[in-house]
């Protein structure tokens, strides 16, 4: 017996976090807690259109409707205090972010074909391999802790340590600098453990 043994992190270097838990599309019209999810709103064959936050059902002459609103105007509602204009849509319209569970292969590279009969999300992608991150909603991985509701606020850029970072704020932080003009509380974060969602 003089064979080693195999080593159990052959295939993950041990600098390089596991990648989040994939953004999975559900449609509305199941039992999903809907209050505050990240929805997306079209129609099969036609498209999609994302960054929207949804509200409770509403159900009126017997059809039901989820109250829709752009995601920058649900996060000043809630932030604010502030009612803001939700239109009705309807249900069957509606699909909900979700967090899916750890898929054990790997995204091939190459064109990736999605079908037209419901919305897709691609795989979370390491931020380094991203062409750009300012704006986009990120992932930050502290070991197997994910910290999402984050946007890049920066592109790459060298730390003060010497690490290629880059700066990320609470989302909310991120559209009330949009509404207000008040600068967000950053954090430099090492690309090595931000992944864009």
């Amino acid at each position: 017996m003089t064979e080693p043994l195999p080593d159990p992190f052959a295939d993950q270097p041990d600098w390089a976090p596991q990648p989040p838990r994939p953004i999975e599309i559900v449609p509305a019209v199941g039992r999903v807690e809907l209050r505050g999810q990240r929805v997306l709103v079209g129609l099969p064959g036609l498209g999609w259109r994302a960054d929207l936050r949804a509200d409770e059902r509403v159900v009126q002459n017997s059809r039901t409707y989820v109250p829709v609103i752009p995601e920058h105007e649900w996060y000043r509602a809630e932030s604010e205090q502030v009612e803001v204009f939700a239109p009705l849509v309807p249900v069957e319209r509606v699909w909900v972010e979700t967090v899916g569970q750890r898929s054990a292969s790997a995204p091939d590279g190459g064109i990736r074909l999605v079908s037209l009969d419901a919305p897709t999300h691609p795989a979370p992608t390491p931020v380094f391999e991203a062409d750009s991150v300012t704006g986009r909603r990120v992932v930050h991985m502290v070991g197997s802790v994910e910290h999402r509701d984050l946007r890049a606020v920066t592109e790459a850029y060298s730390g003060a340590e010497g690490d290629i970072c880059v700066r990320v704020a609470p989302e909310v932080e991120w559209y009330r600098w949009a509404w207000r003009g008040q600068s967000p509380t950053t954090l430099e974060v090492p690309v090595h453990l931000l992944w864009v969602e």
